[in-house]
């Protein structure tokens, strides 16, 4: 019976020999095999873990748009890009924010269609207070005239 060197060093390490006549392979196969933690081969030579991947790379851009409202149906724009300011305080009306929302996703149309129809109808509540207001006052000045 012979011990090859690999042999000799899986007895040290509690590992149980393997000879060249029970496992048909050379030492150097057997070597790899019981040793898969090695990072290199013993020639040297660095083992490529991932082939590179020939897509572009895309650079990610962040823009933060803020869309704020009022309940009196005012709407205000600001575009941030990364910390410096690319716009603030813009005016806008509510129509193009539901049209915007409503192109961007199902998610944010809903909600904000929901803000701008509670402003929608406070606004005609408010409309119909001044018409009634108008009204008596149209009848003062028509009893003052008489």
């Amino acid at each position: 019976m012979t011990v090859d060197a690999a042999s000799a060093n899986q007895e040290l390490d509690e590992t149980p020999v393997s000879h060249e006549s029970e496992q048909g392979d050379a030492p150097e196969q057997r070597e790899q095999q019981e040793q898969p933690e090695r990072a290199q081969p013993e020639s040297g030579k660095p083992q490529r873990a991932k082939a590179k991947s020939t897509a572009r790379k895309t650079r990610t851009v962040i823009l933060t748009l803020t869309v704020t409202g009022t309940a009196d149906g005012e709407w205000q724009a600001e575009l941030k890009h990364g910390s410096k300011w690319v716009a603030k305080g813009l005016d806008i009306p509510a129509s193009a924010v539901s049209r915007a929302a409503k192109e961007l996703h199902e998610e944010l149309s809903a909600p904000i269609d929901e803000v701008i129809n509670e402003a929608r109808e406070q606004q005609q509540a408010k409309v119909a207070q001044l018409e009634a207001e108008l009204q008596q006052a149209k009848q003062a000045l028509a009893e003052l005239e008489s």
